[in-house]
């Protein structure tokens, strides 16, 4: 990894252009109490590391009435600069206002989707002073904040603030490709592809033949003998699309997930038309150097590759959004994503958060004051946040499974969200309530299981959906147990040796899982695959230092289902 300049590989790998300048590096950086943009600052902060994190080399918490600033000279090579000069933010934390060259170009809310602007009209010559200014309410607010608190303690983490994805600059001309949407069909054995732009036609190139496109319509191309996407064969379609403006090279799979019945008029979860067992692992997307920021590119790697050698062909990516480059590896590597819509909490209550998992029940989640929806500006923001994370992950393959809601926080109109987002993306499975307050829609029903044995729910109760057990497990394996005792021993089997914790995997897998398969069960989700913080209860430590098991004997076990 460049020291000076983390994660600089090309952001954006579905959609990459040859025209690239990484900004991440060292920016100047200073904490106000007043929104005025600072005369002098405080020091440098290197991006794209939030200043919480030791990475970052300031080590300072953001506080929510805190303003933090960042700023950053631009001095562009005149041969980059082109009809415009767009800057692209990964991810800030939480409301960002940007300025160039002390001239307001844009604000965006929301802290884990990316956002760009067109800077150019506010340079001078390619020069230009950037300046950032960030607003981080944290969990104190409506807005989406994941597993952040002010007051971190089990299982929410500590917040962080600011830039923690990679900041890039790109240049395009007038008529360029602004944007690609990709469908495939294996049944008609088609890839449908839409894209948008001023230049009304443009042209594709897939599997060395020329095709005439249009822009805003639906392209439909054959893709003839597909070979279709699995984890066990992640084979990916490559393309370029090109006018006289734009060139901009893609990818694609050919792979459909649906539901189906099976020989038990149960209704199952299907890959490419056949049944298709999902085996796995709550995935947070945290670190231990930089939380919510890989260290580098290899982290991604690493995890997904040890999510795989341990037998599982799933990441349930909980509460949290990755940068471009992790779906980029989960679709080339071979990794199903069960990819959960990011929400805020404002409040964690016992009886609607937490009693659901002793005793079953659910509550209408039209009742706002009860789910700590009150606020109408907060729910319209949230789905729309809903809205677009679906847009800017449409095209990743490795995707098959919406989650909207965990375990009630955030919760409102479950049912209603979901008819909404079905139409929207009708080509994945979605499940509109994880965990309990289940309103009786979705693809499928969706229960968290701890201490208690997995168990499929009657057929009453499925209302003609899919079963999945979406978290379960979370035995601690650490030698910390009267901490764990103290911290998660209430609900999570404790074990301080390798052998008795693998003795008792292999138990729950044969005891629970398998027979739960043979009566229609579709998949489940292990707790999880590293310590976060107080967590104990991952394969692998925070820091990605041990792995606490034998993966063969884990692997085994898995493959065994």
């Amino acid at each position: 990894m460049n020291q000076s300049q983390p994660l600089s590989e090309y952001p954006r790998p579905q959609f990459k252009r040859d025209s690239y300048i990484c900004l991440n590096g060292y920016w100047e950086y200073a904490i106000r109490k007043e929104e005025k943009i600072p005369a002098k600052f405080d020091g440098q902060i290197l991006v794209p590391f939030s200043p919480e994190v030791s990475k970052s080399e300031v080590n300072k918490v953001v506080l929510p009435d805190d303003y933090l600033f960042y700023r950053l000279n631009l001095d562009l090579p005149s041969d980059f600069i082109k009809d415009k000069v767009i800057l692209h933010f990964g991810a800030v934390d939480q409301i960002a206002e940007v300025f160039v060259n002390d001239q307001f170009v844009m604000k965006h809310v929301g802290g884990f989707l990316p956002f760009e602007m067109d800077i150019k009209p506010f340079l001078k010559d390619g020069k230009g002073t950037l300046v950032v200014r960030v607003v981080d309410t944290t969990n104190a607010s409506y807005h989406s904040s994941g597993k952040q608190h002010l007051k971190p303690e089990g299982i929410w983490y500590k917040p962080q603030s600011g830039i923690y994805m990679p900041v890039w600059l790109e240049s395009v001309n007038d008529g360029c490709i602004e944007k690609l949407k990709i469908t495939p069909d294996i049944d008609e054995k088609v890839v449908k592809l839409s894209f948008k732009s001023a230049n009304k036609s443009a042209k594709l190139k897939l599997n060395n033949r020329i095709y005439e496109i249009e822009a805003d319509k639906e392209n439909i191309i054959p893709v003839k003998n597909p070979i279709l996407w699995s984890p066990e064969n992640p084979y990916l379609y490559e393309f370029v699309i090109f006018n006289e403006a734009d060139e901009v090279s893609s990818y694609f799979a050919m792979r459909k997930v649906s539901l189906m019945t099976n020989e038990k008029g149960m209704k199952v979860i299907a890959l490419n038309n056949e049944p298709y067992f999902m085996k796995g692992v709550l995935d947070q997307g945290y670190y231990a150097d930089a939380l919510l920021t890989p260290n580098s590119d290899e982290d991604y790697i690493n995890d997904i590759n040890l999510i795989k050698s341990l037998g599982f062909n799933v990441s349930r990516k909980h509460i949290k959004i990755e940068s471009m480059r992790w779906y980029y590896h989960c679709d080339r590597l071979g990794l199903l994503v069960w990819q959960d819509f990011v929400n805020g909490c404002t409040k964690y209550d016992f009886w609607l958060n937490q009693v659901p998992l002793f005793v079953r029940y659910k509550i209408n989640d039209h009742r706002y004051k009860i789910f700590f929806r009150e606020n109408e500006e907060g729910r319209k923001e949230a789905y729309q946040e809903f809205l677009d994370t679906i847009d800017l992950l449409y095209n990743s393959p490795c995707i098959v499974y919406w989650t909207i809601f965990n375990e009630a926080w955030g919760q409102f109109d479950a049912k209603e969200i979901y008819e909404k987002l079905k139409v929207v993306d009708p080509t994945r499975i979605y499940d509109h309530a994880s965990g309990w307050h289940d309103q009786g829609s979705s693809d499928v029903k969706s229960m968290h299981i701890y201490k208690w044995k997995v168990k499929v729910p009657s057929k009453h109760k499925l209302k003609g959906r899919a079963y999945v057990c979406s978290e379960c497990g979370a035995y601690i394996l650490d030698k910390r147990l009267k901490e764990a005792k103290k911290k998660e021993g209430f609900i999570y089997l404790l074990f301080n040796n390798k052998e008795d914790f693998q003795k008792e995997y292999i138990r729950f897998i044969n005891e629970e899982i398998i027979p739960c398969k043979k009566k229609g069960m579709s998949g489940f989700i292990y707790t999880q695959l590293s310590d976060v913080e107080e967590e104990m209860n991952g394969f692998v430590t925070y820091d990605r230092k041990e792995i606490k098991v034998d993966i063969p004997v884990i692997k085994d076990i898995n493959d065994s289902i």
